[in-house]
C-alpha cells in the first residue's frame, strides 16, 4: 500500500526540515536532565506550552499565572481549559524510556476528548466536543472558509484513515494534522488549542520528541502573523503552501528543543519559578 504522506517529503525543503528536527531533539534527549528528572521537565515544558497557546488565541497571561493555575489556585476559563488539554495528552504520552508506541484513540475521539477539556466551562455545553454540522466556525476566521456538516466529518475521517496508514517521520506527521486542524476548524471554537496540543502529543508519541518537552508554541506565539499566514498556505493545499508549513513547524521544533533544554538545564540548577 503506497503510504498517502510520503510525496510530501519530496517537496522543497521538507527532508531537511525533518533531519534537523530529529538532531535537535535527539541533542536535548541525551541532556543530563533526563536520566531522572524528566518528569518535572516535561511538566514545566506543559505550562510553557500553555501559556504561549494562550497567548496565541489573545489570552495572555504570565507563566506564574499558569502555574498558579496548575495548583488549584486562580481562574480564567480559556486558561483554565488549555491546561487541562495539557494535562490529558501528558496522560497519553508514554513515559520516557518505555519501549512502543502509545496506543491513542480514534481520531473523532481523541479530538472530541482534547476538546471538551479546552473548552468545557467556557464554550456553551452542546457545542463541547462536537463536530460542527451547519455552524460556521467562530475562531481562526482569517484562514477562509471551513467545510461543514458530511464533508467536514469526511474529511476528519480520511485525515484518521491516512494517520493509520503512514509511517512518514513524525514532524510531517504532526504538521499535517496541526495544519489541517487549522484549515478545517471542526470544533465552533477552540480548535487552536486542540490543534496545537495534539501537535505537541503526536510529536511524542511518533518518537520524534520522546521527552515530551519540545515547545514549539513559543515560537508561534512570538512570530503569530507568519504562523498564520504558514497556516493559511497550508490550507489551500499546494505544494508550496504545504511545504512551507512543514519547514516552518520543523523550525519551530528545532527552536522549543532549544527552550526544552534551557527548562532541562534550569530544572537541575533548582532555578525554576
Amino acid at each position: 500500500m503506497t503510504d498517502p504522506l510520503a510525496p510530501l517529503l519530496e517537496l522543497a525543503g521538507v527532508a531537511e526540515a525533518v533531519e534537523r528536527s530529529r538532531i535537535a531533539c535527539e541533542e536535548l534527549r541525551w541532556h543530563e536532565a533526563y536520566r531522572r528528572r524528566w518528569r518535572e521537565v516535561r511538566a514545566e515544558a506543559g505550562l510553557r506550552a500553555t501559556r504561549a497557546s494562550c497567548a496565541i488565541e489573545g489570552a495572555r497571561v504570565p507563566l506564574s499565572f499558569v502555574r498558579e493555575l496548575a495548583t488549584g489556585g486562580g481562574s480564567d476559563p480559556v486558561v483554565v481549559g488549555a491546561l487541562r488539554a495539557t494535562v490529558l495528552v501528558e496522560q497519553w504520552m508514554p513515559a520516557l524510556g518505555a519501549g512502543g508506541s502509545a496506543a491513542l484513540p480514534p481520531l473523532r475521539q481523541l479530538l472530541a476528548r482534547v476538546h471538551a477539556a479546552a473548552t468545557g466551562g467556557w464554550l456553551d455545553e452542546p457545542d463541547v466536543g462536537r463536530l460542527r454540522v451547519d455552524e460556521v466556525p467562530q475562531d481562526l476566521t482569517g484562514l477562509g472558509p471551513a467545510p461543514v456538516g458530511d464533508e467536514l466529518a469526511a474529511r476528519i475521517d480520511l485525515l484518521d484513515r491516512t494517520l493509520r496508514a503512514t509511517a512518514v517521520p513524525a514532524l510531517v506527521v504532526g504538521a499535517v494534522v496541526h495544519g489541517e486542524m487549522l484549515a478545517l476548524r471542526p470544533f465552533l471554537a477552540g480548535n487552536g488549542l486542540v490543534a496545537r496540543a495534539v501537535h505537541r502529543l503526536l510529536l511524542t508519541t511518533r518518537g520524534l520528541d520522546p521527552t515530551g518537552s519540545v515547545v514549539a508554541e513559543v515560537v508561534w506565539a512570538d512570530a503569530l502573523n507568519p504562523y498564520l499566514g504558514a497556516a493559511a498556505g497550508f490550507a489551500t493545499g499546494s505544494p508550496e503552501g504545504v511545504a512551507a508549513w512543514v519547514r516552518a513547524s520543523g523550525d519551530a521544533v528545532v527552536r522549543g528543543a532549544a527552550e526544552g533544554r534551557a527548562i532541562a538545564d534550569a530544572v537541575l540548577a533548582g532555578s525554576l519559578g
